[in-house]
């Protein structure tokens, strides 16, 4: 493996630091490396895997102003890049307003997810809520062949070149990026070459609907009212019909009148999907009732006939009482367990006819972060690939491939002291079937203090990974991932080697 450090950021958080999501597996990074011919140290890499993956990482380099959360860190987004049997690997912080600003300070300047708004030191923030970093930390997705960073509480996106990591400054949708900012989860359609978007805020309407073309013009950006505020973390769409999630776990209202914002769930309000052409107006937007839920993440929807189909995960507990936990970071982060929260694959059947819902569970096992073949988005799909978790903790300690035909599941344990991220299903070349391809993932291993690229073939991960790559250095646990094939990055086939590929 051909080594360089290029990069490294000045950190100030304490060497002796007890936080749970900022040591061990979450233990963050200053450096930022390039890599060329990784170290295989399992298996061989496949010839037919052309593409590169790319996974976002929230990253702190200071402490809190008061409590950190997971979700504050800096961005920080890592490329591994295969083609022709090699890999080359790139990590590079995303280079945000609120990164440079609190670089020249040398501390944290705006109010994290479990701060009021009202302790931030400069209150001319981002965020639905106001007053927070665009850390633009949450998710990675590829766009006209440039990859587009996001903040969960909406904010600006920012442009990556996907072979480098290297930041290309803000996206601004040819002079219209909204005032309200975009959420975290804008979806790509790689048949029309489409951005779907959305973002929410405190004010009525309280949230928006965006679609950006081909050419990266905003073309259409409609009203979507809500009844109040709402914290929606992720749509999905079908071949004609975008779709919202309006969930009865929200902020209470007379807090957040005082500036204090705490998400309650309300029991007796149900859940509601709105349905909207894609390029269809506000009063076109209808709603589906279904039982009181929260869906974090989404998988999959298609339409088949005149229902559409929604595979998410449900969650049976949106608020955890944190009966039985007694240690307070346990206590403070149950928001963030998979069983705590009880999130299962769930199907919701959405009848445009009669407008009646249907639902059904697909799977008892506590799942998320929910993947598929990208070629078979708003189709009817068969595999969905989901993160399991260490109990209590925002920790994946495996990957689970779910048969929603069947309901079969093929469970993949990482091991002690090794924990894993969201998995990238990526097409073999020439693919004729949904899980003919690879399943990627990074995985810090504790024990060796080192973390690595595992790739399991998507149609037996339980036999393994086929291939099991060294990165430079351990890095931090993080969540979502994105995959993009070489075909759709220019000139990528043009070069002798995948390292040369990158200079392009």
């Amino acid at each position: 493996m051909d080594i360089e450090l290029v990069g490294r950021m000045i950190s100030t958080l304490p060497d002796d630091d007890d936080h749970p999501y900022r040591t061990g597996a979450w233990r963050p990074q200053t450096a930022e490396w390039v890599a060329d011919d990784l170290d295989v140290v399992r298996g061989a890499i496949p010839a037919d895997l052309d593409g590169i993956y790319l996974r976002n990482t929230e990253n702190p380099l200071h402490p809190a102003i008061a409590a950190y959360h997971p979700f504050d860190g800096d961005g920080m987004v890592h490329v591994v890049g295969f083609r022709d049997g090699t890999a080359f690997y790139r990590n590079r912080f995303v280079r945000t307003d609120g990164l440079a600003a609190e670089t020249e300070a040398q501390m944290s300047l705006w109010a994290g997810v479990s701060e009021p708004p009202s302790i931030a030191i400069r209150q001319d923030g981002w965020g639905a809520r106001g007053a927070m970093k665009d850390a633009s930390s949450t998710d990675v997705v590829v766009h006209r062949g440039r990859a587009l960073t996001s903040f969960y509480q909406c904010g600006d996106l920012y442009r990556l070149d996907p072979r480098t990591a290297c930041t290309l400054g803000k996206e601004d949708f040819a002079g219209a990026f909204p005032a309200e900012g975009v959420s975290a989860h804008p979806k790509v359609d790689p048949r029309t070459g489409e951005l779907l978007f959305f973002n929410y805020s405190r004010e009525a309407p309280y949230l928006h609907y965006g679609v950006v073309d081909e050419a990266g013009e905003l073309v259409h950006y409609i009203d979507v009212p809500l009844p109040g505020p709402r914290m929606p973390h992720d749509m999905t769409y079908t071949e004609h019909y975008a779709v919202f999630g309006d969930f009865p776990l929200y902020w209470d209202v007379a807090p957040m009148a005082q500036g204090i914002f705490v998400p309650r769930f309300h029991r007796d309000v149900p859940t509601r999907f709105g349905v909207v052409p894609r390029r269809g107006s506000t009063s076109e937007v209808r709603w589906f009732e279904s039982s009181p839920t929260y869906v974090l993440h989404f998988v999959n929807a298609y339409e088949d006939g005149d229902t559409i189909v929604i595979d998410g995960f449900h969650q049976g507990q949106p608020e955890p009482s944190g009966v039985g936990i007694g240690d307070k970071w346990l206590r403070a982060f149950r928001y963030l367990s998979l069983d705590k929260m009880q999130t299962r694959l769930h199907r919701w059947r959405l009848d445009l006819r009669t407008g009646a819902v249907t639902e059904e569970r697909l799977s008892e096992t506590f799942t998320e972060f929910g993947m598929l073949n990208p070629d078979i988005v708003t189709t009817q799909h068969r595999y969905a690939y989901a993160a399991s978790a260490v109990p209590g903790r925002f920790l994946f300690d495996g990957l689970v491939k779910h048969d929603v035909l069947t309901g079969a599941q093929e469970r993949v344990a990482y091991g002690d002291g090794v924990f894993g991220s969201e998995t990238t299903m990526a097409p073999r070349i020439g693919s004729p079937g949904e899980d003919d391809g690879y399943l990627i993932t990074l995985v810090s291993d504790l024990n060796a203090d080192a973390s690595f690229c595992h790739v399991y073939a998507a149609q037996d991960p339980t036999a393994g990974p086929v291939c099991v790559l060294r990165l430079p250095e351990r890095v931090s646990s993080g969540t979502h991932s994105t995959w993009v094939s070489g075909a759709e990055l220019a000139r990528w086939d043009k070069t002798d080697t995948a390292a040369q590929a990158v200079g392009l």
